[in-house]
This record gives structure tokens, sequence and C-alpha cells, in this order.
């Protein structure tokens, strides 16, 4: 099994797999595009956007599993790629990934960080979001998500960006990514203004 742990969504992190039971790192001697791809790829987030050494998110822990990674970029799991049986390498130099399938988010335009316009990165490119199916449970997950509290109010503002995304929640998760979502379908997002929020704490 293979999974990316540290990071803000399902589709960034530190590069953890399992073997014999045990979940453990990958070295980043070595490290580059091609074998993040493949790691992009198997987890179905899309493709590598940029590869991170150096323990870039947090020290992970057990045993470190791959050191001096060969993919080409085509190969279907990471297992599958040349590695080196030993390694000469410490948890400080664990190797992470940001996929294109990754999404973060901001609030611009507002007093802080905590409130404004709702904008999404996903694929390489800020987008807005369309207020069709915004509504407060959606808005609470977003300002859980950016460590703002919940939300006070809502803001309503213009599409001025090229992409939109459409977000749609059943019940309270760890970020939008992992509600249900749609990105640049224009029937949902016609007429729709771009959605904003205040959330109730400040910048931390």
């Amino acid at each position: 099994a293979l999974r990316l742990a540290g990071g803000r969504s399902q589709c960034e992190g530190r590069v953890e797999m399992e073997q014999a039971g045990a979940w453990g790192t990958v070295c980043d001697d070595a490290w580059d595009l091609a074998d993040a791809d493949v790691v992009c790829r198997q987890l179905q987030c899309g493709r590598a956007v940029s590869i991170h050494g150096g323990a870039a998110f947090g020290r992970g822990s057990g045993p470190i599993l791959r050191d001096e990674v060969g993919c080409e970029g085509h190969e279907e799991h990471l297992w599958d790629c040349p590695a080196a049986p030993e390694h000469d390498c410490s948890h400080k130099e664990d190797a992470g990934v940001v996929c294109s399938e990754h999404q973060q988010w901001r609030l611009s335009g507002g007093q802080d960080g905590c409130a404004g316009r709702v904008e999404v990165f996903f694929r390489g490119t800020w987008s807005t979001v369309c207020d069709s199916t915004w509504y407060e449970l959606e808005a609470s997950v977003l300002c859980r998500t950016l460590g703002c509290g919940e939300p006070l109010r809502q803001l309503s503002f213009g599409h001025t960006l090229p992409g939109r995304m459409l977000y749609q929640c059943e019940s309270q998760q760890p970020s939008l990514a992992h509600c249900q979502w749609t990105y640049n379908k224009s029937a949902p997002c016609h007429q729709s203004r771009a959605a904003g929020v205040v959330c109730n704490g400040t910048d931390p």
C-alpha cells in the first residue's frame, strides 16, 4: 500500500509505503519527478507538480523502505521501480511530493486570511468557487481547514479567475477535497456568484 502523509490533502505529503505490515518512508536520494509521477498516478492524484526532500512534510517513523529510487515514470506502482536495497539515510531525508490533484485554499481580499473570497489552487491554477451549492456546511469545512474557527457570515463576489470549482459536502469533512467536487463544469455554475466567507477566527 502507498499513501501521502503530513500534507494538506491526500494528494500532497511525505511518501509512505507499507511493507510486511509496517509503514515506512522513502529516502530523498535521487528522488525526482519521474519517481513522484508514479506515486501521484498510483494514488489517482494526477501527475507530480513538485518534489520535496529533506522531510519537508515532517519526519516519518518506521523503516526507510526505499533509497535511490529510479523510476522511468511509466511504472504502475512505486515498488515496481528499481531501488537500492540498503540505505544510508535518516528520516530527515524523507521524500515528499505535491500532485496536481492536490487542492489548497485561501481567502483573499478580506482583512486577514480568515475572511474574503474563497479561492482554490488546483491543477496548477487558482480558481473561484461557485455559490450555487455553497452553504453553512461547506463554509464550516473551509474555515476549520484554514484554522479559522467557524463561519460567521457568507459573502458574495464576482468570478474573475479562469477556473470554477463546485463543492457539495454531505457531512463535516477534514477538507473540501474530501467532499464531492466538480471542476469547470458550466451548468451548475451558470449564473452563480463566487463564494466568500468571514470566519470567526483570525489568522493563526
